[in-house]
């Protein structure tokens, strides 16, 4: 064999043995597949990256809503952790609803155990109707894991409960920044909730390491079909961190590839009710 021929052996084997960009999402199940994780490994897919799951809970939904959840045990919920991050080297964590602090407690444990990096949560806590999902102790104990946490993606009502002050237009750039300065971490403040009669939905990015604020604006898209935003774009940002990419460049990419999949997805039709974004019709 040549000299060319001994090096294009060599490359193809070196490529043989690249590392997926993987992302570990730990979130609920929706069997209706437009949130959860479901949402998740679409998204991460996507984007680019490889998604591997850790299951906290099921549900029995569809685009109508859930009928009932089912707590996955806590000891098979610490089995499924130790099973992939002790075989799995993730470039990010996601980390959806975490419903009681039984279950906050052993994911923050085992996260630590493994010294994970790049965790994204998106804090889900308050319905859109404006209902709590979680108990009172369940958010006492969330409010404490957040230090340990590199990016949280809460929108308004949420945002309203970890910092206890109401959110308007005018102050979620300073609201943003407080958020990340109480609990130690870089925000991104959604602004899907805020009704500022204009044709642009602004979300607000802190990034607690360089303490930036930054704006990202996209259009408003007219849609019943968001069942999931929230779950695709914290594990898309998620990805695009895995992938390399800083926290600011990974969120506003995360917040672009979110609303081209509401656009993608805006004519679809899936169930009776509220469907979901389209990943794949960029």
């Amino acid at each position: 064999m040549d000299v060319l021929g001994q090096r294009l052996q060599q490359r193809t084997m070196e490529d043989l043995k690249t590392p997926y960009k993987s992302v570990l999402s730990i979130a609920g199940s929706d069997s209706g597949g437009c949130a959860g994780i479901q949402a998740d490994i679409k998204s991460i897919s996507a984007c680019g990256a490889y998604a591997a799951t850790v299951i906290t809970a099921t549900t029995a939904q569809n685009t109508m809503g859930v009928t009932d959840i089912h707590a996955i045990p806590i000891s098979h919920l610490e089995k499924q952790l130790d099973a992939v991050l002790s075989d799995i080297d993730f470039g990010a964590i996601k980390i959806g609803m975490l419903h009681s602090c039984e279950v906050i407690k052993v994911v923050q444990r085992k996260l630590s155990e493994y010294k994970a990096k790049n965790i994204v949560l998106d804090p889900v806590m308050v319905s859109t109707s404006g209902h709590k999902l979680i108990a009172d102790d369940a958010i006492a104990c969330l409010k404490g894991f957040l230090p340990n946490v590199s990016l949280i993606t809460p929108n308004i009502p949420e945002a309203e409960l970890l910092i206890d002050e109401k959110i308007n237009s005018e102050n979620m750039e300073e609201m943003a920044k407080k958020i990340g300065e109480r609990y130690q971490t870089s925000v991104l403040l959604k602004g899907g909730h805020m009704d500022n009669g204009t044709i642009i939905m602004t979300d607000v990015c802190y990034v607690h390491e360089t303490q930036k604020v930054n704006l990202i604006t996209n259009p408003k898209v007219n849609t019943k079909n968001i069942h999931g935003t929230g779950c695709s774009l914290s594990s898309s940002i998620a990805s695009y961190l895995s992938l390399g990419l800083s926290m600011e460049e990974a969120i506003t990419k995360g917040c672009n590839y979110v609303n081209r999949a509401i656009a993608a997805g805006k004519n679809k039709i899936l169930g009776q009710g509220n469907g979901p974004i389209n990943h794949f019709g960029l």
